[in-house]
């Protein structure tokens, strides 16, 4: 949230900077109203200064600029009509400038205050976002991670996409999932099954147990009391995984959450579930019979997670980004380098803004050291 002296400091030298062109353009108009010939009046032209003051500028140096077109044209007046102090014209024009400039100051008051609330949602959804959705650590054994969350809201850092890993004696388990529907509703349902997963993680003995148990825990949620009306309405889609520290295969139960992907020497693999579960929260209309699946993924491999944020994407031409296509050939080895292109990639496809939240992971299995 904060920023370096030198990042504060840009920003304010910019705007005295800016500062010149209104003060100017005040001098130049009352310089060429004084001269000009009696008929011509250019004194109106001053409400321009303290009308583009705002784009760089806070109350304080809008009500200095409105002051100061209101002196010019007094000053104006006064030169113009030596014999009488001011006409009625010039007037008119002072009193106009006054609300104008009175305006502007309460405009520019009313944005800063503004713009303080919105710093405050951003600093107390960051807070959240930590304790709710803490980065995964860069080290999970001997797998490398990484984690990225892109907020569609720019007041908001968190929303319905989860995930987290937890360590067990033989291997490293991952979730990641997505919540139906929007706002705190959503945060809080993922914030629960996050709880879940952290809780049963360890004691669950297999994978099956494991998401049959977070089934269970959504669906008690969802039977609160005053919750009754969002039995069968909320649910999450959701990916569990198990993957072993030794080279084998990483087991899978999908509940209808898009499928992780490999990329082994540039070439994307997408590991579709044969056998997918409903999403978590539908169990108890469903009774699913939860299929452990399990696919390769060995040494030098990068495994990719993610939420239909990224796959649901769309261009200006409503065309979804297509990540199998555009992930093909990319070699980056560090999770953190592959996300950080994968963002930039994403961001350009939509054109720098999300319709939907998105998470994307990335998990590395390194080679062994060669002889």
């Amino acid at each position: 949230m904060s920023q370096g002296p030198d990042g504060l400091r840009r920003p304010v030298r910019a705007g005295r900077a800016l500062i010149v062109i209104p003060v100017a353009w005040i001098v130049a108009v009352s310089a060429i109203d004084v001269l000009a010939p009696p008929h011509i009046h250019l004194g109106p032209l001053l409400v321009a200064a303290p009308a583009v003051t705002p784009s760089f500028g806070g109350p304080r140096t809008v009500g200095v600029v409105a002051a100061l077109a209101v002196i010019a044209q007094t000053v104006i007046g006064v030169l113009r009509d030596p014999d009488e102090l001011l006409s009625a014209n010039h007037e008119a024009q002072i009193i106009a400038l006054v609300l104008v400039g009175t305006s502007l100051v309460i405009f520019c008051v009313l944005r800063e205050r503004r713009a303080k609330e919105l710093m405050q949602v951003r600093y107390v959804s960051e807070a959240a976002q930590r304790v709710v959705l803490p980065p995964l650590p860069r080290q999970l054994g001997p797998l490398r991670a990484a984690s990225l969350y892109l907020a569609a809201e720019a007041e908001a850092q968190i929303g319905g996409d989860l995930y987290a890993a937890a360590r067990t004696t033989s291997g490293t388990r991952l979730i990641v999932g997505d919540v139906r529907g929007k706002g705190m509703t959503a945060v809080s349902d993922a914030a629960l099954l996050l709880g879940a997963f952290r809780v049963a993680a360890h004691r669950q003995a297999g994978l099956g147990e494991l998401v049959a148990y977070l089934d269970r825990s959504v669906c008690w949620d969802l039977m609160e009391p005053g919750e009754a009306a969002r039995y069968g309405e909320t649910f999450i889609t959701a990916t569990v995984l198990d993957i072993p520290d030794r080279d084998g295969r990483v087991q899978m139960v999908s509940c209808g959450h898009p499928p992780p992907v490999v990329l082994r020497n540039g070439r994307p693999m997408t590991m579709d579930a044969l056998h997918p579960a409903p999403p978590l929260g539908l169990g108890e209309l469903a009774d699913p019979r939860y299929h452990v699946e399990s696919f390769p993924f060995d040494p030098g491999d990068l495994l990719l997670l993610y939420t239909d944020g990224v796959t649901e994407a769309r261009d200006s031409t409503g065309t979804c980004y297509p990540l199998a296509e555009r992930i093909t050939g990319w070699t980056e080895n560090d999770c953190d380098a592959f996300l950080g292109r994968f963002r930039r990639d994403l961001l350009h496809h939509v054109g720098g803004h999300l319709d939907d939240d998105a998470v994307m992971i990335a998990i590395e299995r390194p080679a062994p050291p060669r002889a």
